[in-house]
């Protein structure tokens, strides 16, 4: 399975450990280790993660739940590929990344 990274959603990954490295040293290096562990969960296994409720759309969204942070690792899956559309914060803006689906 190919994985693709939105931009966007490489940006808020980093801005996201930023602010965790801000609270307290390395914290932001656990962050994105989490974040590279689901990737690599959604490489391997795409189909294992549910679609996300809240999105009404014609395609096939899915969510991967981060294990530590409030974060969900938000892509779209295809046939042969998935592609990260959000690294997105559980309780802010739900749905704030569905203009970058076109």
């Amino acid at each position: 399975m190919k994985l693709t990274i939105l931009r966007e959603a490489e940006l808020e990954a980093a801005e996201a450990a930023a602010w965790y490295d801000d609270c307290r040293a390395g914290l932001g290096d656990e962050f994105l280790s989490d974040i590279a562990d689901a990737t690599a969960r959604i490489t391997s296994e795409p189909d294992m993660f549910s679609r996300l409720e809240s999105y009404g759309g014609v395609r096939d969204i899915r969510r991967c739940v981060l294990r530590r942070f409030p974060y969900l690792v938000v892509f779209a899956r295809f046939p042969d590929q998935a592609l990260v559309v959000a690294v997105a914060h559980t309780r802010r803006r739900p749905l704030y990344w569905l203009e970058r689906l076109r």
